[in-house]
């Protein structure tokens, strides 16, 4: 199967891109990190009158009514420029959780949405920034209370990232409709490819840029083949998110459709994680400062390893599924 984007989705792509380049996101992230929501607000609204926020919401509620695939080209160019706040739970999750007016204002940007799913999402992520935190028990969705103590933010390696423990209690809302986990999981898979692209960009950029010995190190058959690699681990992880966007929107079972969310984050995370390592090898002590704009990614692709289910529980999922069909 050839996976490429429609002549649409790549206009959207732009769109996004254009939007985010000039918006000094690494700007807006470090505001969010201080708490400081207002700029992040305003960057979401912006977003969507672009529709991000309302690509999987139902037509009758505002929305597009699109893809998961279009989600991906979306939620990766969030990944691209470091996007503070849930994005994920608003754009990929909210909408198979929320019905009627509360969707509405999801697709207009007018209410940010959080989401834990214990045991696998544990905690709400920025539930002090969000207008709606949700949790997910079995397939019942329930409305928890905004109201949170920012006390009880708990670390996180990336410090946008804030965490926070849900209560038991709350609203019902009803069943949830199919794969809001495998979603979300979709989501940061697809997060994580945009920031292990935004990472070979600077680090390929700063390799043409930084002389030694004079001769730009760009030019050193080493860094060559360190840059190249990432290149490689991309091209592979790429199909298998873009597969499971489509295995998502083809009606297939559960297990089905978790398999493959799980090969992708399994994919994504070990590309980003790549060029992570590889883009900090090539900047050497600048990529350490808190002043250099790597950082963000840095530690924004160390939270998303572990977010949405840890590298070794879905390869677990993936293994007990593959052993299950060869058994069938």
């Amino acid at each position: 199967m050839r996976f490429a984007l429609s002549p649409e989705q790549r206009d959207f792509a732009a769109a996004l891109d254009e939007l985010l380049a000039g918006s000094d996101t690494p700007g807006v992230a470090r505001e969010w990190a201080e708490r400081r929501f207002e700029p992040g607000r305003k960057l979401w609204r912006e977003l969507a009158d672009l529709g991000v926020w309302g690509l999987l919401v139902p037509e009758e509620h505002g929305g597009a009514a699109a893809e998961p695939v279009d989600a991906v080209v979306a939620l990766e160019a969030c990944g691209y420029h470091a996007v503070p706040g849930p994005v994920v739970e608003t754009a990929a999750v909210a909408p198979r959780l929320l019905g009627g007016g509360e969707l509405e204002r999801v697709a207009a940007g007018e209410s940010m949405v959080t989401v834990a799913i214990p045991p696998e999402v544990p905690r709400a992520l920025d539930a002090d920034a969000a207008d709606v935190v949700l949790r997910l028990a079995g397939t019942s969705a329930v409305r928890l209370s905004s109201d949170v103590d920012s006390a009880g933010r708990m670390p996180s390696i990336d410090a946008a990232r804030g965490l926070f423990p849900v209560g038991e209690s709350g609203e019902a809302l009803g069943r949830a409709r199919p794969h809001a986990y495998a979603l979300g999981v979709l989501g940061v898979s697809a997060q994580l490819l945009g920031a292990a692209r935004r990472m070979l960009a600077m680090a390929t950029e700063y390799a043409a840029q930084r002389r030694q010995y004079g001769r730009a190190i760009g030019q050193y058959q080493a860094v060559k083949h360190l840059l190249a690699d990432v290149t490689v681990r991309l091209e592979l992880a790429r199909p298998l998110v873009d597969g499971a966007a489509v295995t998502v929107a083809s009606g297939a079972g559960e297990a089905t459709v978790l398999r493959d969310t799980s090969a992708a984050k399994v994919a994504a995370t070990r590309a980003a994680l790549l060029a992570a390592r590889t883009s900090l090898q090539v900047h050497g002590a600048i990529g350490y400062t808190a002043e250099h704009d790597l950082g963000l990614w840095l530690t924004k692709v160390r939270a998303l390893a572990g977010a949405w289910g840890t590298a070794d529980a879905h390869r677990t999922r993936v293994l007990t599924a593959v052993r299950g069909e060869h058994a069938g």
